[in-house]
C-alpha cells in the first residue's frame, strides 16, 4: 500500500511539473511572438488608427490592402531578387567549405593540425570590428571590388567562420571511424569517404550551418552598408533602412516594409527547424 502511494504520488508530481512546464512555455512564446504580432497588426491599420489612445489589440477593420500600397514604393521582389544573390552562393559556400574543414580537423592527419584548429577556434575570440577596417581596404583599394557582391560573398568560402568549422568537426568526430576503415579496405580515398559516408551522417549539422550563415547574412547590415552604395543593388535590410527613413511618420507602411523583411526568414527557418533543434542537441555527441 505504501509503495503504491508513492508510486501514485510520483506520477502526481509528474503531472504537475509538465503542466507548470507547459504553462511557462506558453507565456515564454507569448512573449516571443507578442512583438511579431504588434508589428503584424500594425501593418492593417491606419496611421490615425495607430495614434488613438487606448491602443487596440485588434486591427478595427483588416486593411490588407495596406501591402499593395506599400509595394508600390518599397521594391520588395527587386531587394529580394538581389539578396538571395548574395544569400545563396555565401550560403553554400559556407557550407561545403564549413564541411571540409571540419572533416580534414577531425580525420586527417598532417603536421600542425592542432595548433591550426587552436588558431581557428582562437579567431571566435577576434571582434569582426578589428578586421573591418583590413578588409574594407583590400576588398576596395587593392582588388577595386566596391559596389559589388563579391566582398560579402567571397569571404564565406573559407568556411563561413570557425564555428560552423567547429560544429562540423563535432559531429564528424561522432561518427564511427570503423566506417571509414571498411570504407577504406574497399579502396576509397578521403574525397569518397566525406561523400559517401560522412555527408550523409551529418547533414543535421550540415543544416544548422546553412540555417545559422542565412540568419547572419539576412540580417547584416553593417557590410551591406559599407561595400553597396548603388540603389539598384540594394538587399531588404538596406532597403528597409531607406524606406524607413523616407516615410518618417507614415508608421504603417513602414510596418508593412518590416512585415515583408522577415516573412522569408521566418519560412526559411521553420522548413529546416527540425534539423536545427535536432544539430543543436546532437553537437559533440559520440555514440
Amino acid at each position: 500500500m505504501a509503495r503504491g502511494n508513492a508510486f501514485a504520488s510520483k506520477r502526481r508530481n509528474e503531472r504537475i511539473a509538465k503542466i507548470v512546464s507547459m504553462v511557462v512555455l506558453v507565456i515564454l512564446t507569448l512573449i516571443v511572438i507578442f512583438p511579431i504580432y504588434w508589428i503584424f497588426r500594425s501593418s492593417l491599420m491606419t496611421n490615425g488608427e495607430l495614434y488613438a489612445y487606448p491602443p487596440s489589440f485588434f486591427p478595427p477593420a483588416w486593411r490588407f490592402d495596406n501591402y499593395a500600397a506599400t509595394l508600390k514604393e518599397f521594391p520588395f521582389w527587386i531587394y529580394l531578387k538581389n539578396t538571395m544573390t548574395i544569400i545563396v552562393p555565401a550560403v553554400l559556400g559556407a557550407t561545403v567549405t564549413a564541411t571540409m574543414g571540419g572533416y580534414a580537423f577531425a580525420r586527417l592527419h598532417f603536421r600542425g593540425k592542432n595548433f591550426l584548429f587552436a588558431l581557428c577556434i582562437g579567431s571566435m575570440l577576434l571582434p569582426s570590428m578589428v578586421t573591418l577596417i583590413p578588409q574594407y581596404i583590400g576588398w576596395t583599394r587593392i582588388l577595386h571590388l566596391d559596389n559589388t557582391y563579391w566582398p560579402l560573398i567571397l569571404p564565406h568560402f573559407c568556411g563561413g567562420g570557425a564555428f560552423n568549422i567547429f560544429l562540423i568537426r563535432q559531429f564528424v568526430m561522432s561518427v564511427p571511424r570503423d566506417l571509414d576503415d571498411a570504407a577504406k579496405i574497399d579502396g576509397c580515398g578521403y574525397g569518397r569517404i566525406l561523400t559517401s559516408i560522412i555527408v550523409p551522417s551529418i547533414k543535421p549539422a550540415m543544416i544548422v550551418v546553412a540555417l545559422f550563415k542565412f540568419i547572419e547574412l539576412w540580417n547584416d547590415l553593417l557590410q551591406q552598408v559599407i561595400y553597396i552604395h548603388s540603389q539598384d543593388n540594394f538587399t531588404i535590410a538596406l532597403g528597409l533602412s531607406l524606406f524607413k527613413g523616407s516615410l518618417k511618420s507614415d508608421w504603417s507602411k513602414i510596418m508593412c516594409a518590416t512585415c515583408l523583411a522577415f516573412i522569408p526568414g521566418v519560412v526559411i527557418y521553420l522548413i529546416g527547424q527540425r534539423y536545427f533543434v535536432e544539430g543543436i542537441a546532437t553537437t559533440g555527441l559520440k555514440e
